[in-house]
């Protein structure tokens, strides 16, 4: 069994935290539905123009494992152009 991570470090054109989480939540969302993974904000919570997620999925294939994850990051660069990656790091744990 191989266990992959996604961290995704993200800039936001927000200046609210309600505004921040709508977008965190929605991506959060949408990519559990499209690609079956497990997310979460895993910091910079307090700070409203700067996401940090992690998204973690599960496979007995490494390939198939990386490609879903490297897959989620071309996703939200095409879904959501006001959102810049600034930074993305593809983990085996």
């Amino acid at each position: 069994m191989y266990i992959y991570c996604l961290e995704l470090h993200l800039s936001l054109p927000t200046f609210s935290l309600k505004e921040k989480r709508g977008i965190i939540k929605s991506i959060q969302g949408r990519a559990r539905n499209r690609f079956n993974i497990a997310c979460a904000e895993i910091d910079r919570q307090d700070n409203t123009q700067v996401a940090v997620l992690g998204f973690v999925t599960v496979s007995s294939d490494k390939v198939i494992a990386r490609s879903v994850l490297e897959r989620l990051e071309d996703w939200i660069y095409e879904s959501w152009p006001d959102v810049e990656i600034a930074g993305a790091d593809i983990a085996e744990i």
